[in-house]
């Protein structure tokens, strides 16, 4: 047997259809496309997404990674290395934070991270903590107070 000689089993395979070539082959006239109409036309129909004229979906939806938040928190944030700083038993909230100097803008309530350590005991009153920077203060004998986000945005407006 040679590779020229090679064919498909009988009757695996079926003959094209042969559409438009008149009546007597099945599918004259208008070829079962119908009468009228953009999916009648010869060529290819739309291209994949196309609505039509409207704006496509995959145009409408925003790009690049997430959907924006409608309503983003923002904190003014500090990590828990530059506390060090301050001395022992001091009480740490946004407005001392910045008469000290170690915050020079009020972006917001007071958010403390977790990067750097601490060794000086600390009372701090926040809106938020990371689990790793409350973890460091109560380990340096330090007591974190979390405080509610529109209280901190009260006290700001006075």
């Amino acid at each position: 047997m040679r590779i020229h000689e090679v064919n498909p089993q009988k009757g695996s395979t079926k003959r094209r259809r042969r559409i438009g070539r008149g009546i007597s082959a099945g599918q004259g006239a208008s070829g079962g496309f119908g009468m009228r109409g953009q999916k009648s036309r010869s060529g290819t129909g739309t291209k994949a997404g196309f609505e039509g004229g409207q704006m496509p979906l995959y145009r409408r939806v925003p790009k690049l990674k997430h959907f924006p938040l409608v309503n983003p928190s923002h904190y003014t944030i500090i990590n828990v290395g530059k506390l060090n700083k301050l001395p022992a038993n001091t009480e740490v909230t946004l407005e001392s934070l910045m008469e000290v100097g170690l915050i020079t803008s009020n972006d917001g309530p007071l958010k403390v991270l977790g990067d750097g350590e601490l060794t000086v005991a600390l009372t701090v009153k926040a809106a938020a903590f990371t689990k790793s920077a409350q973890a460091k203060i109560e380990g340096a004998g330090g007591t974190c107070q979390a405080l509610s986000k529109s209280s901190d945005a009260a006290s700001d407006d006075e």
